[in-house]
């Protein structure tokens, strides 16, 4: 689940994945609230998942997380 998001989060930025770091806010990866919001729409087309984003799950460690325990 972390490594989907990872890609996507990385072709959302157009950067390698490995500029991708997991445990770092989406803000200090330099995405504002309309990114995080295009961004979960990604996700969720992309998982078929259906997000509730809440600061708490703003990094992607924390998101893949909650992912998880939601399918």
């Amino acid at each position: 689940m972390k490594e989907k998001i990872v890609e996507i989060l990385a072709d959302y930025k157009n950067v390698d994945i490995s500029e991708i770091k997991t445990d770092v806010p989406f803000t200090e990866l330099g995405l504002d609230s309309l990114d995080v919001a295009e961004l979960v729409m990604q996700i969720e087309d992309e998982l078929g998942v259906t997000l509730e984003m809440s600061i708490k799950y703003n990094t992607v460690d924390k998101l893949a997380d909650y992912i998880a325990e939601r399918t």
